[in-house]
């Protein structure tokens, strides 16, 4: 009887990480064989306009550097969304008396008894569940005995090392020019030569919806929706206060295109684009996404220096800011789809005196910053201190 493993994905495309787990399965399982599924239509995500072919080849490539490793297309040619339930049953099938382990992480475990009738797959394989973080480990047995009881489920857990690499990041990455060590050279070389993922492609001065299409290709899903409402807000703010309503609705859509990059990935590419750092943002690189943004605006797609510098403070603010900077840390912080204490008194503000309500908004930011625990950045405390005595020079 065969160990068999079972590692679906997007594989969109398969990087470095995939490669490492796979591996670490591998080895930690005593796998006979792995199999590697690119998805064909995830019932939780959207993979985009790649063509399929695309995806299976990259993965075939990359599955070179895997011993004991095949490259199935089963899900690609099946119709529909791409069920794990319909996948295992089938694998069962063609596996009639071996032993099959479908292999996961720890984000997609805690979400597993919501999967698409879950019953069925513990039917069939067990579960494995690469974990990382020991300090979560309590967490996830008692996860894991409630699957046990509930379902049946037969589950198994490994301790892994990993590279933090996403898709998503490694999109962008590669976007943004600085993505090629997250790649198998032979994968790199395929993106390259079929000219997927913007590879070639020139992106300075895109028209508007070319621009948005692109951008937003480049974020996790869930964060699409604040994207387009901070855009759709920065438009109308610049419209009602007389700024330029193009560059507010340019500014809006890239405010946070480096945002799905790791801590990591913020000082690569800041190291990458040789862009200044003070302490405190090495100190917090997650700030950095507001600069390293501004780079990206201004390097990748050609935008202008007011979209760039509004791009630039939309997270710290900083002392006497333009209209159009002013806009765009407001159209971030309350546009539509933000739930948080006192935003709908922030919006009633934002409409009829911008100062005021950047004030407002800062005192709201610098308070929820320090109720974590962290620290203030110097520029966030400049720009209230700003506002605070011109408010006092004009009273």
């Amino acid at each position: 009887m065969a160990r068999i493993g079972i590692f679906g994905g997007s594989f969109h495309p398969p990087h470095l990480g995939h490669i490492l787990a796979a591996r670490e399965f591998q080895q930690k399982l005593a796998l006979d064989t792995l199999l590697l599924i690119p998805a064909g239509v995830p019932p939780h995500k959207a993979i985009g306009q790649m063509d399929p072919v695309h995806r299976l080849e990259m993965t075939r490539l990359a599955a070179q550097d895997l011993e004991r490793t095949q490259v199935l297309d089963l899900e690609l040619r099946r119709e529909g969304r791409s069920y794990t339930a319909d996948t295992v049953e089938e694998l069962r099938k063609m596996y009639p008396h071996d032993e099959l382990f479908l292999l996961m992480g720890t984000d997609m475990f805690v979400t597993f008894a919501k999967w698409y009738q879950p019953e069925r797959i513990v039917k069939e394989v067990t579960l494995v569940v690469a974990h990382r973080d020991k300090g979560k480990k309590d967490e996830l047995l008692r996860y894991a005995a409630n699957l046990e009881e509930t379902l049946g489920a037969k589950i198994v857990f490994v301790e892994n090392q990993f590279l933090p690499y996403s898709s998503t990041s490694t999109r962008a990455m590669l976007a943004f020019g600085c993505g090629d060590h997250y790649l198998a050279p032979q994968v790199l070389a395929y993106i390259r030569e079929n000219k997927l993922y913007l590879q070639g492609e020139s992106l300075k001065h895109l028209p508007f919806e070319k621009l948005e299409e692109i951008s937003l290709s480049l974020h996790k899903p869930k964060r699409v929706a604040h994207v387009r409402g901070c855009s759709e807000t920065a438009a109308a703010l610049a419209e009602h206060y007389g700024a330029d309503v193009t560059d507010a609705r340019r500014a809006g859509i890239l405010h946070d295109i480096t945002k799905a990059l790791t801590s990591k990935e913020q000082l690569q590419l800041a190291e990458d684009y040789q862009m200044p750092m003070t302490d405190f943002e090495r100190a917090y690189p997650k700030l950095l996404h507001a600069k390293t943004g501004a780079v990206i605006a201004r390097e990748v797609f050609g935008e202008n220096e007011a979209v760039c510098e509004a791009i630039k403070w939309h997270t710290t603010a900083k002392a006497d800011m333009t209209l159009l900077e002013k806009i765009i840390y407001l159209a971030d912080y309350m546009e539509p789809n933000r739930v948080l204490d006192g935003i709908d008194e922030l919006r009633r503000l934002t409409w009829s005196d911008l100062d005021a309500a950047l004030q407002m908004g800062l005192e709201m930011s610098l308070a929820h910053v320090l109720s974590t625990g962290s620290a203030v950045d110097p520029n966030s405390h400049a720009a209230l201190c700003f506002l605070q005595e011109r408010k006092q020079n004009y009273e």
